[in-house]
Parts: C-alpha cells; structure tokens; sequence
C-alpha cells in the first residue's frame, strides 16, 4: 500500500479474501476499510462514527461488519446503518480497478442523499426527547420521510447523550455540547419541530392525540398519523428517610450530573447501589479526583451481582479499591441523616446530608448521597392500557395502529423473549424500527430479530454484555477478570447441551462480537461446545457465509 496523492490510497486486491474485510490506517489518523465479495470491492472511513473504533478490529459476517466496540453494525456493500449505537452509516468513498490494485480516492465521497418524498403529507408526533425518540425522528429523516415530524420534550435541552453523563461528563473528560446528539443545530438541519419544555398530560391512543400543558396551565390537543410515545424512566427514591434532604442526588438528567458535579468538590460522597449506574458514578468521580472521599454501599456481597459472577464482581471491587473506593457490602440503609446548617443570609436553619445510617446501626459520615437504585418506567400515560412493568407493544414497538410505545416504557419482543429493558443501544433499536415500520420498510429487521447489548465504563476499561440472562450463576468463564481480559458466558441452567444466552466481556472484543452474532442468528454454543475449545469467531464466520 502507498500513498500516490494526498487523497489517494493504493490497496492490493490479494490482501483482502473474499467475504472479508481490511482496514488501512492512515499517516493523518484516519482509516480505510475495505470489504470484498469476490470481484466487488468497496471503501469506506473505516473508524465507526459512534466512538472511532477501527471495524477493521472487528468482525465481518456475511454482508454485516461489526464494531468491535459497541457492536454498531454496518451493510458491507453500501454502509448502511443496521444496528445502532451509530446513528449514522459509513462514509464511501470512490474507488478505481487498477487491475491487481485497487486506487480508493478519500476526496471522492459517493453522494447517499436520500431523497425526503415519502408520506409528504403526513405528520408524525413523538412524546420524549431521549434516545428511541431521537433515534426515531432521525432516522425516519434519513430514510425518506418528507412528512412534518414534532418532537415534544419536558426537557428544557435538545436530545443528549444520557449514557455519557456517568462516564466521561461526570468525569469532567467531555463537555456539555460533545453530549449532543447529531449536533448543536440537528432540528433545524432535519426539519424537525423540537418543542422544548412542554409536558403531555394525556395519550388518547385510539384517536393518536395527545394533550400538552404548558407552564400556564393552558392544554392544547394535537392529533398525528403516526403517535410515538417514548417517555423514559425515572429514577427510585428508596422509601427511607431522609431521602429528600438536601444533598441528596440521582442522576438522570443533564441537570442532575451538572448538580452532582458542582456539590461533589471536596465533599465525602456515599453512593448508594452497586448496579452499572453506582459504579460508574463512583469511577467518574475518582477520575475527576475532586472529592474527599467515595464510599459505595450495597445491599448484597458483589457488585453488579445480577449482571455478572462473584470472580468477575471481585475483579471490578479490586479495580474500584485501588482507585481509593471504600465498599461498605451487605448493608441496607435505614435512613439518611440530617444536619442542621444556616444558610449566608439568613438565621433559618435548613436540613442538610449529615450521614447514612445503615439498619445495622452504623453510621457513615457524608456531605452528599447519590441514589443509584434503579428506575421506574414512566408508563402513566398508558395507564389506562396496559401494566404497569411496561406497555406491551408488538414487534414492530406498535400499540394500535400508528401509536407507538418504545424505549424505557415498553415490554417487547426481541430474540429473547418478552421483555423491558432499560439500555441505550436497545433505546436506540427501537428507534430504527418504529421509523421502519412508519415507513412500512420490511428490509429493517423487526425486534424480533434483534438482541440486547450494554456496555459500562468504568476507569476506561469497557465491560461489555450481550443477550440476556436471568441470573449470572449458570456461568462459565475464560480468561482473568484480574487482568481485565476475560469472557464469560450464562445459561439458563447448567446441562452440557444448553445454549448461553448471554456473556459478558473485557478485553475479548472479537470473542463477543462472534457471540452476539451466533446469538442473534439462534445458533449459540452450548456449555459442552465450549468446553471443547469451540472456536467462536470462526463458527460466526462459517453461519454467515
């Protein structure tokens, strides 16, 4: 390979097999990636858009290449998003036959503008500004939709990346306007109406209208051809006292974290729960290295203990204690403790964090708590209609005909089964296949077709999990969670022939990748396959040929 030009870049076609991919960095940082299949080639910039991540470091299956990363996938031929965290497809770039070489020319971008001349005349209003809203409108703009499209929010912020607020926004790593998604001026460019501040009191989903009170009081009903309701969730204000003391904090909102960070300096920081929120938390604020002291308390012997195993959870308390965090384990709070301070200008005393009390009697010292102790579905709006673990919607995330439920608030059908789940990336799938199914695109998977995945991040070591297991007891593991280089699989039971129907990983990108794929095409490894040296990233590739 050479550079001919400083747009130019020359490829032998010998190095890339058919149904295989390469990538090519590049002198200024960026990277090339190349995909085959026999005589047809095709480049594109070959970092993913998510994250940057190289797709030459992850896997090609069939005519999907996936991040190694976060599992964002793209269509081999033409780059077409198929499965978020991306929000976008791949750049292509023209590329010239030289016969045994191939000349990719990166000045030369092959124009995808979509034409917006479907359903002009029509009009699609989503409730909720987070991720499956976003992820709806968007997309619906990028494949054709000419329709008016109105996003509604009781956020006074354009869309956001929520996940990066307990990672690198906590962290002080990432500012406020690099959280935004699709960028400062997104509505405008898309031809969206982002309706800010205002909130929905009411769904009347047989007639797809809703009714948005504004801070007077005044409603107003507004009725669609599509209705997309995608409220989110909420976090759970634990029923002990104390819990509404000043100083006490969740996280949810792009406020919440500003509030966190603002209160945290030099301050003796309790951080109830040791689920992936807790102990993301607990990491940004020790990389941020401003407060006094972090302590996490829980309620069981591990962390993130529904997630992962005991050796895996050990791993994670050892990385957390080397970074100066105190665990305080099989402890339940009874209440959290108030001081009396005066406030600058004034002789009233207010109430403020003083300590945390656990049903044991022991005290912790703490200048602030964060409440990291799940979320509650904000289903009211559906009250009426359905349960109150989540709206049961069908596989296209649709309620009745052209009302929609998805995100945080709705109990679908994915490859795993029925079921709720409160993560960005699946956020993010049902926002593809709402908009599909409003475009009515049968070449979009359904849910159906689609399994969950999460990451956290914690200290700049990503923990990644794929599937869907009910408890991570069935487990089996290889590689040192010690070292931050492990995979470890969960099944249902622990029979020789049962297939994993999920596993968690560090350090083993590939390894997971392979995973998710034989997953999602319901051909997973049973514990014995892998206990005889199953070769998984191989067998990923042999199903997708």
């Amino acid at each position: 390979m050479s550079n001919t030009m400083i747009n130019t870049v020359t490829i032998s076609k010998a190095d890339i097999p058919s149904g295989g991919m390469k990538s090519y960095k590049q002198d200024d940082d960026s990277i090339i990636l190349i995909t085959r299949d026999e005589n047809e080639f095709s480049a594109f910039d070959g970092k993913c858009p998510h994250a940057g991540a190289d797709l030459g470091d992850g896997l090609r299956c069939g005519n999907r290449v996936i991040c190694p990363w976060h599992h964002g996938t793209f269509d081999s031929r033409d780059g077409t998003l198929l499965e978020p965290v991306a929000m976008t497809g791949l750049t292509q770039y023209e590329l010239t036959d030289d016969g045994d070489n191939l000349t990719v020319n990166t000045a030369a971008k092959i124009d995808k503008q979509i034409k917006n001349d479907k359903m002009t005349d029509t009009h699609t209003i989503i409730v909720g500004g987070g991720g499956s809203g976003f992820m709806t409108a968007n997309q619906l703009r990028h494949t054709g939709y000419g329709g008016k499209i109105t996003v509604i929010s009781a956020d006074d912020k354009a869309p956001y990346n929520r996940p990066l607020l307990s990672k690198a926004f906590l962290a002080g790593n990432m500012g406020e306007d690099k959280l935004l998604l699709g960028g400062a001026d997104w509505a405008s460019k898309n031809d969206i109406d982002l309706r800010l501040n205002q909130t929905v009191s009411e769904v009347l989903a047989n007639e797809r209208t809703i009714v948005v009170k504004d801070k007077n009081g005044n409603s107003d009903k507004h009725t669609a051809d599509f209705l997309v309701v995608a409220t989110g969730a909420e976090p759970k204000i634990p029923p002990f006292k104390g819990a509404n003391l000043d100083g006490v904090y969740t996280l949810r909102s792009m406020d919440d974290a500003k509030l966190i960070k603002a209160a945290s300096h030099d301050q003796r920081v309790v951080v109830v729960g040791t689920g992936f929120i807790g102990m993301e938390v607990a990491s940004a604020l020790a990389q941020a290295g401003t407060t006094a002291s972090i302590t996490v308390i829980g309620q069981d012997n591990r962390v993130m203990g529904n997630i992962v195993s005991e050796t895996v959870s050990n791993a994670l308390i050892k990385l957390h204690e080397e970074k100066g965090i105190k665990f305080v384990f099989n402890a339940s709070v009874a209440e959290i403790t108030g001081i009396e301070k005066p406030t600058d200008n004034s002789k009233e005393n207010f109430s403020q964090v003083g300590g945390v009390k656990l049903a044991n009697g022991e005290q912790i010292d703490a200048d602030i708590v964060i409440l990291g102790t799940g979320v509650s579905p904000r289903t009211e709006l559906f009250s009426e209609v359905n349960d109150p673990d989540g709206v049961q919607v069908d596989d296209h995330l649709q309620l009745r005909n052209g009302v929609y439920a998805l995100g945080d608030i709705a109990k679908a059908t994915n490859q795993m089964g029925r079921m709720r789940i409160e993560h960005w990336r699946v956020a993010l799938q049902h926002g593809i296949v709402t908009a599909a199914s409003i475009l009515n695109d049968a070449q979009v998977d359904t849910l159906e077709e689609r399994i969950p995945f999460f990451w956290t991040m914690q200290y700049g070591k990503s923990l990644r999990y794929s599937g869907h297991a009910a408890s991570p007891d069935n487990n089996l593991l290889f590689g040192s969670p010690d070292t931050l280089n492990y995979i470890e699989y969960y099944f249902d039971d622990d029979g020789e022939d049962t297939r994993a129907t999920a596993a968690s990983s560090l350090g083993r990108d590939k390894e997971l990748v392979a995973f998710s794929e034989l997953l999602r095409r319901g051909h997973a490894p049973t514990r014995a396959q892998l206990n005889s040296g199953f070769d998984i990233i191989e067998q990923a590739h042999v199903l997708s040929r």
